[in-house]
């Protein structure tokens, strides 16, 4: 049975999305390995943010002028190449650091065109009329499972099997290469430069990256106040919580890692059918749910930070990845009916990347530890989502974009 082009994009997200995840479990190897602070470990964890921000931002826009092919192709072997200096660097903050950086630089690339790429391939003419929202669910699912696999894999290897610091990251270079190779035969859905003249300076390159739908009024009442919370709640469900229940799981504390990740994210991906059910072109149900769970997750992981138990932890983790998962395909959702035909990877780039101001979490968590405890800085992230509540319901039905027109809509 011959591969669809969305299914070979989308093992490009889920092989990345490995990748960008892998580290995670290790985090407490590496402070036990090198006696590293807190604060250096959930720096290193959020260092691919650095990355991924160019990535994003540029190669989205890039994408919607030169097409999606040449702008994804270099994002395996980016990525490829983020894995093998972590593997090389594991006593070397510099290292890693950079590793983190180039993990993150082909993330930020895939996650924008990849996910712009296979909405595209899954709409008509590309494929039969169907399910509107099907693109953002395939392209949700390969990046979260992805997350989920990597994370989990990495952590068992780095327990139980051999070099610890090196064995996660080869599996991933394999997955990465084979990846490359099979999106090279995907569809493409946007012909390079659109008709535009060949030559291409400075100024075209500031009107590409400009994405005027991020100042549409449903974005920035929408989507914005819930797109830091997808990667807020998985940064707390497997990196805050698992850190915090380390003196209870003793020897096992990698394997517990790994085990937080697959639950949450495990949960992240079976939530995600439901989406489809919450989501409407009429409201802001879909986000307004998932903000909800939201802060529900952020009291349980509260309760978990005052019983310490590692079996409620596992349950808070549960709520918390249920929440990124029907945060994560909600926003796309909206995105992908907000967006103008030429900068869908635009708008999909500035989500991500608002998104993953989540991952920073952990590291400003750690740095407010000095005044505040776990606990009560749970409670504070309920109490602020309650308020992003608050916004999205008020745009309930306001400001929604208009319907596209024939031509847009056949994917012309």
């Amino acid at each position: 049975m011959r591969l669809p082009s969305w299914a070979r994009v989308g093992c490009a997200l889920f092989a990345i999305g490995w990748g960008g995840n892998e580290f995670t479990p290790l985090l407490l190897m590496y402070r036990d390995l090198n006696g590293y602070s807190d604060a250096v470990v959930d720096i290193l964890l959020g260092a691919y943010v650095l990355g991924i921000a160019p990535g994003l931002l540029v190669g989205g826009p890039l994408s919607d002028r030169f097409g999606r092919r040449p702008l994804l192709l270099p994002s395996p072997l980016l990525a490829a190449a983020g894995s093998a200096i972590l593997a090389l660097g594991a006593h070397s903050v510099a290292l890693l650091f950079l590793g983190r950086v180039l993990s993150g630089v082909g993330l930020g690339i895939v996650m924008a065109v990849g996910t712009s790429w296979v909405k595209e391939l899954s709409s008509p003419p590309f494929a039969p009329a169907g399910d509107a929202g099907a693109g953002a669910r395939r392209a949700s699912l390969f990046l979260t499972i992805g997350f989920g696999l990597g994370a989990a894999v990495a952590g068992f290897a780095a327990e139980w099997g051999p070099w610890p610091t090196v064995t996660p990251y080869l599996i991933n270079i394999v997955l990465l290469l084979g990846s490359f190779v099979l999106v090279l035969p995907a569809e493409e859905t946007r012909p390079s430069a659109q008709g535009q003249p060949g030559r291409y300076g400075v100024r075209d390159l500031v009107q590409d990256l400009r994405v005027p739908s991020a100042l549409h009024r449903r974005f920035m009442y929408v989507v914005v106040p819930m797109a830091p919370w997808v990667f807020g709640t998985a940064a707390s469900a497997y990196a805050i919580l698992p850190t915090l229940m380390a003196p209870a799981v003793g020897d096992l504390r990698l394997a517990y890692s790994a085990f937080m990740c697959l639950v949450a994210l495990s949960c992240g991906v079976a939530i995600q059918p439901l989406a489809k059910l919450l989501d409407t072109p009429r409201n802001s149900m879909a986000c307004a749910v998932s903000i909800t769970v939201t802060a529900v997750g952020m009291l349980a992981a509260a309760l978990a930070a005052v019983l310490l138990n590692p079996w409620f932890a596992a349950l808070a983790a549960a709520i918390l990845g249920t929440a990124y998962g029907l945060l994560l395909v909600s926003g796309l959702q909206e995105v992908q009916r907000i967006a103008g035909p030429s900068d869908l990877a635009g708008l999909t780039a500035v989500y991500y990347s608002l998104s993953y101001l989540g991952f920073f979490i952990p590291a400003v968590l750690a740095v407010a530890a000095s005044w505040f405890t776990y606990p009560v800085m749970f409670l504070a992230g309920a109490v602020i989502a309650s308020a992003c509540l608050a916004v999205i319901v008020w745009a309930w039905a306001r400001h929604l974009p208009e319907p596209p027109g024939p031509e847009v809509a056949a994917g012309r």
